[in-house]
């Protein structure tokens, strides 16, 4: 759906708390407020109360992809999104350095060859990890959305439940690394979300349709990452080495309490009733642009170095972490959207002029 188009209100409200959420774990995780394991769990509180954070956040990205196979497993696909998801990418990938040589953030020694080959060709060399799966999984989704299309609900349901054992299942139970586990970072974790939205919207989970159950589910399901984590790391703290590499295991987003934890997250939203008003007009109006936050504060310029300008060092140590952690996260969040707004009207001028040279 383009900009402007009707929207769902309680979906776009999910687009925008999904991208609050994945802010967040950003700046819990690369501004090293979440401790690395393993470390003595009485020494750092705070450290402790930021794993919980990552875990109720977690969930965000695979609640993103689930939002977009939802609706891309309905029929309507477009190949023109792809050119226009690709012009995005680029937009930020090229500009972001330019903006930083005008400001004198970034100086011309700074960058190598492949440095701009990066900025170049951002989906081949994985400069956002994201964008380079979506693509993925959009390219895949007229043939997926096909299959889930003629499959009744026994072989919808089977063919979930190899993929899921593939994806999911073994790297939750085995307490090793699986040449196969990419950590829900690549475009097969995605192929199998899409899945898992289809699925929802075609046959849905009977159980989640209660929104009490959905919101239980949630919270169970973070709260067990949390718990799981936090006893691996007492556990590898105290000698045994392999505990110390499992206590990372349930925070990836293929770990089946993250995917579970992502489903009842988006069934909370599904369920979710938002009258008509201003409210929902400001969620239609503002959802659009979240890509673009992401594209953004996650350039790989820019991914560090936002966490220094807004001094999260300073309050890495103490629970103050958490106000200037909300103030950090809307100030991103807004200034994403900010920008995306403004090159979204500029795609728009220059499709405009294109459209008027062509019917000359």
């Amino acid at each position: 759906m383009g900009v402007g188009s009707r929207r769902q209100a309680n979906f776009e409200l999910l687009r925008i708390v999904a991208m609050l959420m994945i802010i967040s774990l950003h700046y819990l995780v690369k501004g090293g407020i979440a401790a690395s394991f393993p470390f003595a769990v009485k020494e750092n509180p705070v450290g402790v109360f930021a794993w919980l954070l990552e875990a109720f956040c977690i969930v965000a990205v695979n609640c993103y992809v689930l939002l977009s196979g939802y609706f891309l497993a309905e029929p309507g696909w477009k190949p023109g999104r792809i050119g226009t998801l690709l012009c995005q990418v680029l937009f930020y990938s090229l500009l972001i350095p330019v903006f930083l040589f005008v400001l004198g953030a970034v100086s011309v020694s700074q960058l190598g060859v492949y440095d701009w080959i990066g900025f170049i060709f951002p989906l081949g060399t994985e400069h956002y990890w994201f964008a380079t799966a979506y693509l993925f999984m959009y390219l895949f989704a007229p043939f997926l959305a096909a299959g889930i299309e003629k499959m009744d609900r026994r072989e919808l349901q089977i063919a979930l439940i190899f993929l899921l054992m593939f994806f999911s299942l073994e790297k939750t139970i085995l307490p090793m690394r699986l040449v196969t586990d990419h950590y829900g970072y690549d475009f097969g974790w995605f192929l199998c979300l899409f899945v898992v939205a289809g699925y929802i919207r075609k046959y849905g989970i009977r159980l989640l349709e209660k929104q009490s159950h959905a919101v239980a589910g949630y919270l169970i399901s973070c709260l067990c990452i949390w718990l799981l984590a936090l006893f691996s790391n007492v556990i590898g703290f105290s000698g045994r080495a392999a505990f110390t590499y499992y206590a990372d295991m349930p925070y990836s987003y293929n770990h089946l309490l993250c995917l579970a934890g992502a489903v009842s997250f988006f069934y909370v939203f599904k369920n979710l009733r938002v009258g008509e008003g201003y409210f929902a007009g400001a969620v239609r109006k503002l959802a659009p642009y979240t890509f673009g936050v992401y594209l953004l504060h996650e350039h790989i310029l820019v991914r560090y170095e936002w966490m220094r300008w807004l001094g999260v060092e300073k309050t890495a140590e103490s629970f103050l972490f958490v106000p200037h952690m909300i103030v950090c996260v809307l100030t991103v969040y807004a200034v994403g959207t900010a920008v995306d707004f403004v090159r979204a009207w500029m795609f728009a001028r220059v499709a405009e002029t294109v459209g008027r040279v062509r019917r000359r």
